[in-house]
């Protein structure tokens, strides 16, 4: 089945346009709603990612319409990929993972999420040096596995981009809440609800 995904923002009012392309190009079934890219929880997406099943082709008018960042965008569509879903950008013919080009073009961005990734965990031993130069506390923070400090830099990234911790679970599977808040706070980000937790406990 094709499946399309409309977002328009709520001052815009042309998603008509993005709908009738979704026709077009065969779409069965469409969700749409009319909020901010900035929102944290848009409740047609969800919808969508629940009923789009194994062997479908999710189909967006263009990709800024699905996420709101690179590397969300890429995160979502190596979801798809996993989950054995398509994805169809209308308006970038490249993004188009029903092509063996589309796919050799996400494994591109693929490589550059990574080379991010490193560059922030870079960035972020190069702070621990620098504090540890300053007489501060360095290395890695008490509590937390190497995976999880690895992953630190993004989960920050993510959170400081106004993600629901449930996303962010998600995106980097991690098992549970607390473990989320555990590597804002140790890494510098005050969380209250990682201290209050940590006292009752």
């Amino acid at each position: 089945m094709k499946i399309g995904y409309v977002r328009v923002s709520k001052e815009e009012q042309n998603e008509q346009l993005q709908i009738d392309a979704l026709k077009k190009y065969g779409c069965e079934k469409i969700f749409q709603e009319k909020i901010s890219g900035t929102a944290k929880n848009r409740v047609e997406f969800e919808r969508m990612k629940e009923v789009i099943r194994k062997g479908d082709e999710l189909v967006v008018w263009d990709i800024d319409r699905l996420g709101r960042t690179t590397l969300e965008l890429i995160m979502f569509v190596d979801e798809l990929n996993q989950k054995g879903i398509l994805f169809k950008s209308l308006s970038q013919s490249l993004i188009d993972t029903t092509t063996e080009t589309g796919e050799f073009v996400f494994k591109l961005f693929a490589l550059l999420a990574e080379h991010e990734r490193k560059r922030l965990i870079r960035r972020t031993k190069a702070g621990q040096e620098a504090a540890r130069a300053r007489g501060r506390m360095g290395g890695r923070p008490k509590g937390l596995s190497p995976h999880y400090q690895e992953i630190a830099p993004l989960v920050i990234s993510a959170y400081k981009e106004q993600r629901s911790i449930r996303e962010i679970m998600k995106a980097f599977k991690i098992p549970s809440t607390t473990t989320v808040y555990k590597i804002l706070y140790e890494n510098g980000v005050n969380s209250q609800v990682y201290i209050k937790k940590a006292k009752t406990q």
